[in-house]
């Protein structure tokens, strides 16, 4: 079996007498969609700023590629491959949709942010940018000001923007909170393309969406890991039905 990507060993975060993670282990290994789910409060949100250096761990360890970076500030874990989406999405507004994503291109290849035009007259730039519009499915609103997107749109930009910095791993915060039909269904299909390039490991409430696309998943409740398995497996399991997913009858 290859070895994990990403590597949790026995996390713990406190906030005063609130435990947000309680021994955490896991394993994520490359090219799969990896799914956290569990209760509100359950400590999903909390483990992935921690995963991401949003956060410091109070114990245990964090293993990227076979590094660790428990205590490695976020930049840096931004160069090894580590990347993230937000529950709330935090595009510039003003900016045009290709703005956007040739702020995040430029920030990835080290060029100069003082003049757009010029970023976007120089070819290997526009090639990128290009490139990134068609994968994200925002061609067609490149010229568009970022606030004139539909709330899906504006997800779609973001994870464009995290994909700008070719990322190993990219971490997902709920991408389809406030989200319609029609815009879930839109952005589980780019999930499901990302697939083929990067590791993705998602947190979401939404559960069709998540045995729909997730290779595994891992439960959490209060903080601790109740189980980890393929979609069958959790959907079968009685203590995570009673946990999270209701009887049996609405977990199907």
């Amino acid at each position: 079996m290859a070895e994990p990507l990403l590597r949790i060993d026995k996390l713990s975060k406190n906030f005063g007498s609130i435990v947000a993670s309680q021994g955490v282990s896991l394993e994520v290994f490359p090219g799969e969609i990896h799914a956290l789910i569990g209760p509100n409060g359950a400590g999903k949100t909390t483990l992935l700023n921690q995963i991401a250096g949003d956060l410091v761990p109070d114990s245990g360890q964090i293993f990227f590629d076979g590094h660790d970076i428990t205590r490695l500030p976020l930049y840096q874990r931004s160069h090894l491959g580590l990347a993230r989406s937000y529950q709330i999405t935090s595009v510039f507004p003003q900016l045009s949709v290709e703005e956007n994503l040739l702020l995040a291109i430029q920030a990835q290849r080290g060029h100069s942010f003082r003049f757009w035009r010029r970023g976007l007259s120089i070819p290997e730039l526009r090639d990128d940018l290009e490139s990134s519009l068609e994968r994200v499915g925002l061609s067609e609103r490149a010229e568009m000001s970022a606030c004139n997107l539909s709330h899906g749109e504006k997800k779609q930009l973001e994870v464009g923007m995290a994909l700008a910095c070719n990322p190993r791993l990219l971490l997902l915060d709920e991408p389809m909170a406030g989200m319609g039909p029609g815009g879930t269904v839109e952005l589980s299909k780019l999930i499901r393309r990302l697939k083929e390039k990067t590791t993705i490991l998602l947190v979401e409430h939404d559960m069709e969406t998540i045995f729909a696309l997730a290779d595994r998943i891992t439960v959490l409740v209060y903080g601790e890991v109740v189980t980890t398995g393929t979609a069958e497996e959790i959907r079968s399991n009685a203590i995570v039905r009673h946990a999270y997913l209701g009887d049996e009858d609405e977990a199907c």
